[in-house]
């Protein structure tokens, strides 16, 4: 009897299937530790218990991406160990605080199947939900994945394609209970910019670089335990390189966009993304971002921004697709995410 698991194929999925992933994992401050020593994070509610407290919450949660990266780990054994390619999110939401402590699982239902022409792959959709110990959703999303198919002349399924949102809208959108800027420290904080300060259309130039280093992604990919083949072993792509994992490059966006989104302190929700190109050791991570859109929420001093951050590694920023409608070569990752800050 065969002990081992080869992973799941696209034959293997069913429509309306729901996976409960194995291995649920307790956080602690430990993650937050290694997450800004991977990542230039510096965004004052996620380093600061005071801070936070100044800001109505009881202490510093864990880092937003934090949540993602554990819960989007748990997943890739069930959906992802034999991907070609993580192609999108969509209806993204941050619905509770991670606090440490607390132990995150992931459960998802597969709602989307779709052979490929060429009969070896296909692209399952999936709704994850990240949830807590006490069974409280902390996170949810939609994301498809390119998937080889092991046994090439089995049958495609029904090709069934969600109707998903391009966006939420604010209220949708949930806000840290107790969450409070009205009496909100700028100067700690690390800039002056509030929400009324950006304008729609607006765009941004972050400035800083970080280049990406085999030891770096490697590390970050093992602490989430995404156990993804392309990520960890040479042979499993045909040029010999590991990809760097498609939430490291997000993490180090987010990260750089602090310098001029300093104040976006809450990510509350991921409308969409897409990894645009493949992300190598020895690549020099840029970013820049554009205001999409802007609401008002009922929290005391809190307003929404919705944000289209690029991640590239190239030199010149607001650069974005070519003549042809394609992405252009060096972008990395075109992520829209909604993110609240003081008014």
């Amino acid at each position: 009897m065969t002990k081992t698991n080869p992973g799941r194929f696209f034959e293997d999925y069913r429509l309306g299937e729901v996976i409960e992933h194995a291995v649920p994992r307790t956080v602690s401050g430990g993650e937050r530790a290694l997450y800004h020593m991977l990542y230039p994070a510096r965004h004052a509610l996620y380093s600061s218990d005071q801070f936070a407290q100044g800001c109505g919450l009881p202490a510093s949660p864990l880092d937003d991406l934090i949540a993602f990266h554990v819960v989007f780990g748990k997943t890739v054994p069930d959906i992802s160990l034999n991907a070609l390619a993580n192609l999108g999110y969509a209806e993204g939401r941050w619905l509770a605080p991670v606090w440490p402590g607390d132990t995150l699982r992931s459960r998802s239902e597969v709602i989307g199947l779709k052979q490929n022409s060429n009969g070896k792959s296909g692209v399952v959709w999936v709704r994850t939900t990240g949830l807590n110990q006490r069974d409280e959703a902390v996170l949810e999303y939609v994301r498809w994945v390119m998937v080889r198919k092991g046994d090439l002349e089995a049958p495609a399924p029904e090709t069934v394609m969600p109707t998903l949102s391009d966006a939420l809208t604010a209220d949708q959108l949930v806000v840290p209970d107790g969450l409070d800027f009205a009496n909100y420290d700028f100067g700690l904080a690390g800039e002056p910019h509030r929400w009324s300060d950006y304008e729609i259309g607006e765009k941004i130039d972050h400035v800083d670089g970080v280049t990406v280093e085999e030891a770096e992604h490697m590390l970050a990919t093992r602490l989430w335990q995404n156990t993804a083949k392309v990520h960890f072993d040479t042979s499993a792509r045909p040029d010999g390189s590991r990809l760097i994992y498609g939430g490291h490059v997000i993490s180090m966006a987010r990260a750089l966009s602090f310098n001029g989104l300093a104040n976006a302190q809450v990510i509350v929700g991921l409308n969409g993304g897409a990894h645009a190109n493949p992300c190598l050791s020895g690549d020099t991570i840029r970013a820049w971002s554009e205001v999409l859109d802007k609401a008002p929420m009922d929290a005391p001093g809190v307003g929404a921004i919705r944000l289209r951050l690029v991640a590239t590694k190239g030199t010149t920023p607001f650069e974005l697709r070519g003549a042809d409608g394609k992405y252009r070569p060096d972008v990395l990752l075109d992520l829209d995410y909604w993110a609240v800050m003081p008014v």
